[in-house]
């Protein structure tokens, strides 16, 4: 039997007093003198309701049945206190206690010990009088943490006795006598937080019960049960379910996605309750996770409170106990040495405040917050910018429903009202949850810098070193909290969740462009100092290619620091979410009697309107069709249409992928009788969506010994025995100093100059205090507006020498990544020493001094006829070698066009400094020369550019910057404003084509990509080794949709963009099978194999399509039919690797992977190439694409690992230029608007190079 998660309704139970008890008080009991009772589970109703006969042959499904009966305690008492009644000769009793009394089914994780007080948390107290109906909420949470809640409403009924009731005339009539009404309590528990919906729902049935019989109540109840088991929970997206409980009808919202939480209740409650400052006082002590107490006179606003506060804190996720509802019998609960959140009546304050310790009290209805110790709450405050835009922007909310109505008639439809107020509580939610999230990204901004995810290390000294000196208290309370480490954990797993993309979306430009880099850790002067101009952001998607003539860092603009700005701004301004228009999906009405075939009928009926729901939906809003499919796979599964269940669910790759319920349907796999797997194998999408189920089944498996999603997070500590150079490059990587591995290496080597290979404990000490130290004295640096002016804005001051005699006057030697400058002491003033690109000449000198000679510096600089000397004493030794070094990665970098050069070559500058300052001898500067790395390549033959490269180069990204060791690029992509990249693994890289800057990181499954394809304007196809197409939205970033029909590894992607047509994707897999692919829906038009040796790309072109695979090329028509074979003759047999057509002179080109040739044929005659172009030191060609009447080849060159492009002319066949542009092989091009091509490495390099192209004939030289 398959499982499936919980539906709407876990149980609905009645608690209240026994009838015996009740007529035997109203006979004894004067209406001054009404009793406290104690309140007893009466009733509980939980699935199943409805059962098949037993002769019957169907199965039932787990919605409306239940193959497992549980034994019921209420049975047992019943049966108890009729044996009792019997003893004492009560015949009333004797009727209750009838043996026919059904065995109840009790979920097996309700606790109905501690329900009774809960439904009467004030206890059971009868009244002389009728009361108006009451409700409040309840969450439950079991030993693993996992949550229920409950919705109780409190009604009252005059209890009736035998003696009052008279008949006369043959009605029925009252003896005039004192009445009695005691209350009930009708509690319905559910998995999920539906607090408006099922409020709805007992409002309906109150209005059933009011006119019931006291006989018909427990039937109207179970009646009333048994419809909530048949709603079907709406999956996470835009899709709304509702349906009609008369009067009423009912929506249940869903959630966002599948990670966010369900939002059922009004998120403005705790704005109408607190002021601003007290309401963020509340957060800070949540997420301090102090031991917290709610109190009010309103039992339901203590819940509705308490989870709109924690709503509030998402994706942060509240640990520790939670019961915000507290009944007069578990005050002791208080006493709970550990954090708690719990919620109390407000008669209970006084008397908790002068007997408990250590508590926050937090009056809700008065709104004040204050300890069981003061009336002051002495508890680090939030963090005041991010207060402070949070103040801002819930200033502008609007809150009072009433203004929305000025315009409005009065409204004569009670669900018209209702929905007018849901659309406005729905869009008002919306905005608070935004500003919340924006208030815990600002909170938690960066902290992601500080994550080390190989080692799953948090550095978190380093952490609060970049916070601001007045929040650092409350930050070191909250990172010892159990809802941080959580929330650190699911930033290690790098979850895609609400925090990710906001904090993606709101990181200014710079903060973007600083992370293309592996530098040290330095804000910039403008940040330092809070001085100078807002600069605005550049566009975040790029409307055209920048002019790349100038250098990549002056093109980028730098935001101000400020978070906020302290003037009003909207409640959504600059957060709006691309939102969808939500759908509501109207269920049937329910079914009259509750028999098994009613039900089936139902289901059936629900299937066919999802049908035509399903048929109406254009295939463009395939989130929309993905919701229909997967409640149509849901009532398919529970009316046991198993296989037409799995063809729904196997719908949701080509739609929406994200909410696949990969555990329902391998449950529902595994539950499939034999009759069932016979019929699999005719239904091929059905046996396909088994096969894959299966190999993922497999991975996992293959992987769960490592678990390392669910490891715990580490905090970096100073290491305590020593370290060998494995374990040194591990304890390097964690500190966050760096994290390249040649890098770390050669930082070993330094440090055990002259000793053993071992670094000890004490030594590594010092030189990371040293490190954090020089750190902590450049951000403390403040410039005056007068040498701000003279610096860029992005520019850092990473080093100051002490303060020296120079040629200039007596100052401040300050290094940037840009230059250095005399910060003169005084007034303080800048003096230009020199910019890196200009030095001349680096060397170490000494001045007279009396009879003396101090060591200086001396610099001289292009353009200048005066030398710069410093006389820098002991420190010259190190300024020269830091100098150099920076002077030589400057002139590396302008020569690659590679920034990440300039990077490389300061943190070898700062680690020479911390070197030289750890190891104190007189070895230390030849230890720190062998951190000089630039500075002894330049002179070597490797590092020199030929000219021709230097022209054509502009740029060089690096997509491996975060990663220990370079990872090879898999496959390039252009699409209007964006460059994507893939590198290992499924990861895939998107750059802002405006400046180059890293815009979005996005996982593309877990396999290597092997070919990606711009299909329109919102989307992009990625081919993998996992046989999967995977589709991602180019707008919102997402990869929700999945094509699974290649049984092998997808190797090519190719667009028929024919007039007339609706537009077609082909894709090949290397097995041989060439899939065409309707793009609008989605479907396959045609499939066929051909007979090959790994197909690797195919091109439509004039109604055939040509496949290139290692055996040949091959033109097929598009019904699969082969049209020719094309190869070269058997003795001169390669291996091919890219084919390119070039329709305008119907040619086409070929490379191959074991030779230097391009072999070029006519498509009209293929008995042989017309034309071999051979390729000068080259042992192969990887990949090749046509730029105007240009082709670009890429490849390795012979004797050496430098990878080379040739650019070769289609006119006559030569070979234009030969480009070095990387020291491993060119594996991917593309082309960017016929103004750029970019090229990327394999994995010794791992770059990507941008090219000008230049009109063919201009010139031909070669390197």
């Amino acid at each position: 039997m398959a499982e499936l998660p919980s539906g709407l309704l876990e149980a609905c139970v009645v608690v209240g007093a026994p009838s015996d008890k009740l007529r035997e008080l109203q006979q004894r009991t004067k209406s001054s003198e009404l009793p406290l009772l104690d309140p007893e589970v009466l009733q509980v109703h939980a699935p199943p309701f409805v059962s098949i006969e037993a002769n019957s042959n169907h199965v039932i499904g787990p919605a409306f049945s239940r193959v497992q009966r549980r034994r019921s305690f209420i049975k047992k008492k019943r049966r108890d206190r009729a044996a009792e009644g019997v003893s004492n000769g009560d015949s009333s009793s004797r009727r209750e206690a009838s043996p026919t009394t059904e065995d109840i089914s009790v979920p097996k994780d309700l606790d109905l010990i501690a329900l009774p007080q809960l439904c009467f948390p004030d206890g059971l107290q009868l009244a002389s009088e009728q009361k108006d109906d009451t409700y409040h909420f309840l969450v439950f949470t079991d030993l693993f943490g996992n949550r229920s809640h409950g919705v109780v409403v409190q009604y009252y009924r005059a209890v009736q006795s035998v003696q009052e009731s008279v008949f006369q005339n043959g009605h029925r009539w009252n003896a005039p006598k004192c009445r009695l009404f005691a209350p009930f309590a009708v509690c319905i528990i559910s998995k999920f937080p539906y607090y408006n919906a099922l409020k709805d729902c007992l409002s309906c049935l109150l209005v059933q019960l009011r006119t019931a019989r006291q006989a018909d109540l427990e039937e109207t109840i179970r009646e009333f049960s048994a419809k909530l088991s048949l709603v079907p929970l709406p999956p996470p997206g835009q899709l709304h379910v509702s349906f009609s409980l008369r009067p009423l009808q009912v929506v249940l919202p869903s959630r966002d996605d599948p990670d966010s939480p369900l939002v059922d209740i009004n998120l403005h409650l705790p704005l109408l309750c607190f002021t601003h400052t007290a309401l963020l006082q509340v957060l800070s002590c949540l997420l301090q996770e102090q031991r917290i107490v709610f109190f009010s006179s309103d039992w339901a606003r203590l819940t509705l409170v308490a989870e709109s506060l924690l709503l509030y804190l998402q994706p942060l996720s509240w640990q520790q106990p939670y019961v915000p509802v507290l009944a007069r019998g578990m005050l002791d609960f208080l006493m709970a040495p550990t954090a708690f959140l719990m919620g109390c009546h407000i008669n209970h304050f006084e008397e908790i405040a002068a007997e408990t310790e250590d508590l926050i009290l937090v009056n809700v209805d008065d709104g004040f917050i204050q300890t069981s110790w003061s009336e002051a709450v002495d508890l680090p405050a939030l963090p005041l910018a991010a207060a402070e835009c949070f103040i801002s922007r819930a200033e502008s909310l609007q809150l009072q429903y009433d203004l929305e109505l000025c315009h409005l008639g009065t409204g004569t439809d009670v669900n018209t009202l209702r929905s007018q107020r849901r659309g406005w509580q729905q869009k008002l939610n919306s905005q608070i949850q935004n500003i919340a999230l924006e208030l815990v990204v600002n909170i938690f901004r960066g902290v992601q810098d500080f994550l080390n995810h190989e080692h799953r290390v948090f550095n978190s000294e380093e952490f609060l070193r970049t916070r601001e000196p007045d929040d650092q208290l409350f930050y070191r309370k909250v990172l010892e909290t159990h809802i941080f480490h959580s929330f650190l954990r699911d930033r290690l797993n790098r979850k895609r969740d609400s925090f990710s993309r906001m904090e993606q979306m709101t990181r200014s430009h710079a903060h973007r462009n600083r992370a293309m880099t592996e530098s040290p850790r330095r804000p910039p002067m403008s940040e330092l100092s809070r001085a100078g101009p807002d600069r605005k952001l550049s566009k975040r998607l790029g409307a055209s290619l920048p002019n790349l003539d100038q250098p990549i860092n002056e093109s980028v603009t730098l935001n101000a620091n400020r978070l906020f700005s302290i003037r009003k701004i909207g409640p959504d301004s600059g957060l709006k979410f691309l939102q969808k228009p939500l759908k509501v999906f109207r269920l049937p009405e329910f079914p009259p009697p509750l028999a098994y075939h009613y039900v089936q009928n139902y289901y059936s009926d629900m299937v066919a309107s999802l049908g035509k729901a399903i048929t109406a939906t254009p295939p463009d809003e395939s989130a929309l069709l993905a919701r229909y499919h997967y409640l149509r796979g849901l009532v398919n599964t529970v009316s046991n249409r198993r296989l037409d269940a799995l063809e729904d669910f196997h719908s949701l790759y080509k739609t929406d992928a994200e909410i696949f319920p990969s555990q329902m349907v391998n449950s529902l796999i595994d539950s499939l009788p034999d009759v069932e797997r016979v019929q699999v194998d005719r239904r091929p999408e059905i046996k396909r969506l088994i096969s894959r189920l299966k190999r993922e089944q497999e991975r996992e498996r293959a992987t769960q010994g490592t678990g390392q999603e669910d490891a715990a997070v580490k905090r970096f500590q100073l290491p305590k025995k020593y370290m060998h150079l494995e374990e040194f490059v591990k304890c390097v990587q964690e500190s966050g100093i760096v994290k390249d591995q040649g890098t770390i290496h050669r930082l070993f080597d330094a440090l055990t100059v002259g000793h053993q290979k071992q670094v000890g404990p004490d030594l590594f000490r010092v030189f990371y205090t040293i490190w954090k130290d020089t750190e902590a004295e450049a951000q403390e640096v403040c410039l005056p507006a007068s040498v701000l002016e003279h610096i860029d804005a992005t520019e850092c001051v990473f080093k100051l020498s002490s303060s020296v005699k120079t040629s200039r006057g007596v100052g401040k030697i300050a290094m940037t990544q840009r230059r250095l400058f005399l910060l003169t002491d005084g007034r303080p003033g800048y003096v230009e020493v020199a910019q890196y690109r200009d030095l001349e000449e680096v060397r170490v000198s000494s001045a007279p001094f009396l009879v003396l000679r101090i060591p200086s510096l001396k610099i001289r600089v292009h353009g200048r006829k005066e030398t710069f000397e410093a006389n820098l004493k002991t420190e010259t030794e190190l300024w020269s070698l830091m100098v150099k070094e920076m002077w030589a990665g400057r002139s590396i970098a302008d020569r690659h066009k590679d920034p990440q050069y300039m990077q490389q070559a300061l943190t070898n500058a700062l680690l020479m400094d911390a070197v030289v300052g750890s190891l104190q001898s007189s070895k230390a500067i030849y230890a720190a020369s062998k951190l000089a790395y630039f500075d002894r390549m330049s002179l070597e033959a490797q590092m020199m550019v030929p000219s021709t490269t230097s022209e054509t180069l502009k740029h060089k990204i690096n997509p491996s910057v975060e990663f220990a060791v370079p990872q090879a690029v898999d496959v390039l992509l252009y699409t209007p404003g964006q460059l994507w990249v893939s590198v290992g693994g499924g990861k895939v890289m998107v750059y802002d084509a405006s400046s180059w800057s890293l815009i979005q990181t996005c996982q593309v499954g877990n396999a290597r990509l092997n070919c990606m394809l711009g299909v329109d304007r919102d989307q992009v196809w990625m081919g993998s080794e996992d046989c999967v197409i995977y589709i991602i939205s180019v707008v919102s970033m997402v990869c929700n949709r999945q094509l699974t029909e290649h049984r092998a590894e997808v190797t090519g992607l190719a667009l028929d963009n024919e007039k007339y047509c609706r537009k077609v994707a082909y894709s090949c897999s290397a097995e041989g099978t060439v899939v065409a692919w309707e793009v609008s829906t989605l479907q396959v038009k045609r499939h066929f194999r051909l007979s090959c040796n790994r197909l690797q790309s195919v091109y439509s072109c004039g109604g055939v399509l040509w496949c290139c695979a290692r055996d040949g090329i091959m033109e097929v028509w598009r019904n699969g039919t082969l049209k020719q074979h094309i190869n070269l003759p058997e003795q001169q047999r390669v291996t091919f690797s890219s084919a390119l057509l070039i329709p305008e002179s119907e040619e086409l080109w070929s490379v191959c992977v074991d030779s230097a040739e391009v072999y070029i044929w006519h498509v009209k005659n293929t008995s042989r190439p017309i034309n071999r172009v051979m390729l000068q030191d080259c042992t192969g060609c990887y990949c090749m694409i046509q730029v105007k009447n240009q082709v670009w080849v890429g490849g390795m060159g012979r004797g050496s690992t430098k990878g080379k492009i040739y650019i070769l002319g289609t006119e006559r066949y030569e070979v234009l230029k030969e480009l070095h542009g990387h020291i491993d092989k060119v594996t991917a091009l593309c082309s960017a608007e016929d103004r750029y091509v970019l090229s990327g490495a394999a994995k010794h390099d791992g770059k990507v190079a941008i090219w000008k192209v230049e009109d063919p004939g201009l010139d031909s030289s070669k390197c």
